[in-house]
């Protein structure tokens, strides 16, 4: 439910751990941090938790009735920023009823409103990075990180200095993120991190994903599901398919997720400039039986990005038992190689094109020998339980 009112809620039963996440929207396409969370506080339920969560969403947002959580709505935001000056206000009136604050990434409002609602009271806040300290963002977007590196001593290195706790989902993410910022004025910690099993039916996701995509047929393909960004590498994916086709004739490639620069029309142009155009299918945001489906329909996930911090949607292919193809960009790659969970590549053409045509060129037992291992790793690593009880350790650490 969506909350439009400051005034405070009534105070949930004792004994509970109560945790306030603030994030900047909860909309489908954010990707990773917002399913992290949900999928977090599912099991955090399961232990006994009580969840809440603030947004700079707009009251009313039509993905919000489909949450289930209780969110507080306390946009509507500004374009860029997600600048919403309700936030501080009810933070500051409700920060007393939560045992921990989370805030889940930087340079928005959601990582300064929580320091503001929060500054001057007994309750703690944790902050997840997500990523954002990432120094493939200097080279990727140079202006941006000049204005970022201004506003990280001006201010957002004041929110992680306050921190209870700055949390890192991988050891990967805390080394790249040391590198660019100083770190020795806030206090670390790497938690496990993870999503929720893919336990539905094998048959019937597989035919609701065949039936959503009706031009694929029951053809083999290769599939990339992630946000269409050109940080993750979709161009590179699109010419390395296009380089091992012609060997592969009864291979197709999937490129699912929701076209937020309009790079997916470019990405069009290139395949039919390449001649593979017939045989990539571009359903767009797939959710539910159809985004399971096509997990457990592919030959292999790809994500040849240029900057992962995790991967939720890597963790989610290996759920499902689908050979993962990643470059070393992708912050989990060396527990995906050292699992035998997948291949692992650099984030160029050249690694790329490497990276499908090794994969195509194993065997039917090897590539099914990839598929399980990679849901063995799942279950060891990257499972929901183990995460939201290390993220509850975190905040215990924090109280005592």
């Amino acid at each position: 439910m969506s909350a439009r009112s400051s005034a405070p809620d009534p105070v949930v039963g004792s004994g509970q751990l109560r945790i306030l996440h603030v994030i900047a929207t909860m909309a489908p396409s954010s990707g990773g941090p917002r399913e992290g969370l949900l999928r977090t506080s599912e099991a955090l339920a399961r232990l006994g938790c009580h969840t809440e969560v603030v947004t700079c969403d707009r009251p009313g947002s039509p993905w919000l009735a489909e949450l289930p959580l209780v969110v507080h709505a306390l946009g509507p935001p500004t374009r860029r920023y997600h600048f919403a000056r309700r936030i501080v206000p009810w933070l500051r009136m409700n920060r007393g009823r939560f045992d921990a604050g989370i805030a889940h990434g930087i340079w928005n409002f959601a990582s300064l409103g929580t320091w503001l609602g929060f500054k001057g009271g007994r309750t703690p806040y944790l902050i997840f990075t997500h990523g954002m300290l990432d120094p493939y963002f200097a080279a990727a977007q140079p202006w941006k990180w000049r204005a970022k590196q201004l506003f990280w001593w001006a201010l957002e290195r004041r929110v992680l200095r306050d921190a209870a706790m700055v949390l890192f989902t991988t050891e990967e993410e805390r080394r790249l993120a040391i590198q660019a910022f100083p770190a020795d004025r806030f206090r670390q910690r790497v938690v496990a991190f993870g999503t929720a099993d893919n336990d539905g039916d094998p048959a019937a996701q597989r035919a609701a994903f065949r039936r959503y995509v009706p031009a694929l047929g029951e053809r083999r393909f290769l599939l990339f599901l992630s946000r269409i960004h050109p940080k993750k590498g979709c161009d590179l994916l699109v010419r390395g398919f296009a380089a091992v086709a012609h060997a592969n004739p009864d291979l197709d490639l999937v490129i699912a997720g929701p076209d937020e620069t309009g790079w997916r029309a470019k990405l069009e142009r290139l395949a039919a400039e390449l001649g593979v155009a017939s045989r990539v299918h571009w359903p767009g945001l797939l959710t539910g039986d159809e985004k399971w489906g096509a997990f457990r329909a592919c030959e292999a996930f790809v994500l040849p990005s240029h900057q992962e911090n995790f991967g939720i949607v890597v963790a989610e292919a290996m759920a499902s038992g689908a050979p993962v193809l990643i470059t070393d960009k992708v912050n989990i790659w060396r527990e995906v190689d050292s699992a035998g969970a997948g291949l692992v590549a650099s984030d160029d053409l050249a690694g790329v094109t490497s990276l499908l045509a090794r994969f195509l060129g194993l065997g039917a037992t090897e590539r099914a020998q990839m598929g399980a291992a990679a849901r063995a790793a799942f279950l060891e690593r990257f499972g929901i339980e183990e995460a939201a009880s290390d993220l509850m350790r975190a905040i215990q650490e924090v109280g005592a």
